[in-house]
């Protein structure tokens, strides 16, 4: 932590801040800012309500307007402050409103009305969370089913990509056979074909394969990714050669070399892949969606887009998911950013 703090307090200037210092702390703010300012304002509005969502213009704090107990009436009353008028400084609760008028009630004098319009009454507000938008997740939705799903699809699709593109990228870079340029072009090719002129074919074959309406109908497709094949072939040819002939000199097997001697080496551009397999896994849409029709088998991405109907949005409920959302890609961005830093290095440094 001191190191820390000895870094961000270190400045150029000798006992005071010089121009470059103030340059420099200007821009990583504005950075932090641009970065992280969406992230908070998301987190902030999930505990806002309905109304405090669709006020204009909108606030950075969730704000909740304060209610007053009065007799004769079984739920609490809008609390509103007169600012004009006989009532002015006196604090009413509202009973009705309508065409721009309030009728409202003085709660020490319950039996006398008083009709007011709207610019003669403030809200009474203060900051409250409105954390029933989470709790009601987990009433209304089956939440943890979803959560479920996404979770096994990643997880199971993730180690299937890094073990089959591993294997596929360590054969491209240590074995000399016929045609293994050729296998390289038309993987790299593949690069350049978009997704969605696949769709097609692919959801015939896996309907054909019976993997329709199931989980596995998402994951095997994406076992093998030639983004994966090209990134971890790149790295593997960094590896010197004379490593694995000392190996096969001692009597190991091709499949103890690649456990043993491939795999550790290739350790961050394996960790590297491993977060983009995440994100890609955890954020996708399109194809869960054509797969998957039954409502036990979504992903946490099919169910945010369940709370969008067609003239109304929930988004409360939408917000608050989409927050939880986001925590296991952060975690597991947090976990390895580490790797990614160590790939970087050892790659520039070989």
């Amino acid at each position: 932590m001191a190191r820390v703090l000895s870094f961000l307090t270190a400045t150029r200037g000798k006992g005071r801040l010089h121009w470059t210092d103030w340059v420099s702390y200007a821009y990583l703010i504005f950075g932090i800012f641009l970065m992280f300012g969406p992230v908070v304002w998301l987190v902030l509005s999930s505990f806002k309500s309905a109304n405090e969502l669709d006020r204009f213009p909108p606030r950075f704090l969730p704000y909740a307007q304060e209610t007053v107990e009065v007799d004769g009436f079984d739920d609490p009353l809008l609390a509103f402050t007169v600012v004009d008028g006989e009532l002015e400084g006196e604090i009413v609760g509202q009973t009705r409103r309508a065409a721009g008028r309030a009728e409202v009630i003085v709660p020490s004098n319950p039996d006398e009305r008083f009709r007011l319009t709207v610019d003669q009454i403030e809200p009474i507000e203060r900051v409250a969370f409105a954390t029933e938008n989470y709790s009601q997740l987990f009433e209304r939705f089956n939440f943890l089913k979803f959560f479920w799903n996404s979770t096994f699809i990643t997880v199971t699709a993730t180690l299937l990509m890094l073990l089959v593109n591993s294997m596929a990228a360590f054969a491209l870079s240590k074995y000399e056979f016929r045609g293994r340029t050729s296998v390289l072009l038309i993987v790299i090719g593949t690069l350049m074909i978009p997704q969605t002129v696949v769709l097609v074919p692919l959801f015939l074959i896996v309907t054909e394969l019976g993997m329709f309406n199931s989980l596995w109908g998402v994951i095997i497709p994406g076992a093998a990714t030639p983004t994966g094949v090209f990134l971890l072939r790149q790295y593997m040819i960094t590896i010197p050669d004379e490593i694995l002939d000392a190996a096969r000199m001692d009597k190991a097997s091709e499949w103890k070399i690649f456990w043993r001697i491939i795999i550790p080496l290739s350790a961050p551009a394996i960790a590297v892949l491993a977060i983009l397999a995440i994100m890609w896994r955890w954020n996708d849409f399109l194809w869960p969606l054509i797969v998957l029709t039954r409502t036990e088998n979504f992903t946490l991405q099919l169910a945010l887009n369940s709370f969008q109907g067609e003239l109304q949005t929930d988004w409360p409920s939408l917000l608050a998911m989409t927050v939880l959302t986001l925590l296991p890609i952060a975690a597991v961005f947090m976990f390895l950013q580490k790797y990614i830093a160590t790939g970087i290095a050892s790659t520039g440094g070989k």
